[in-house]
């Protein structure tokens, strides 16, 4: 029903969704050590990475990304961040896609996620 639904009247090009990530935002390098057999190994302490995790907030439509954020340290999403974050999308999407800027191709944006 989908499907027939596509092919009489097109509407997948307007859907644009986001997400959110937790990353590390500063990978350190760990350097291999090489040992002979029977020798003990040079231990070395894993970093806390637990503190340099950063929240990535991305969007994308069919084509590609069409805006991110990484956001500061410690910081998340509360109603302020996310109504900033959509006019900054919707700042991007007039500019990368010219077919937002006529009134026929509405957005549809699709958010799974609870807002407080």
């Amino acid at each position: 029903m989908l499907l027939a639904h596509y092919k009489r009247k097109l509407y997948l090009h307007r859907i644009v969704t986001g997400d959110e990530k937790w990353i590390y935002f500063e990978n350190p390098k760990r350097n291999p050590s090489y040992v002979d057999p029977g020798q003990p190994s040079k231990s070395t302490a894993r970093p806390n990475l637990f503190d340099r995790k950063r929240m990535l907030c991305i969007f994308w439509d069919q084509e590609e990304p069409i805006h991110y954020e990484l956001l500061k340290p410690g910081e998340t999403i509360n109603t302020d961040c996310y109504k900033q974050q959509l006019l900054n999308l919707q700042d991007s999407m007039l500019e990368k896609r010219e077919q937002y800027k006529k009134r026929q191709h509405k957005v549809i944006f699709l958010d799974d996620t609870q807002r407080t």
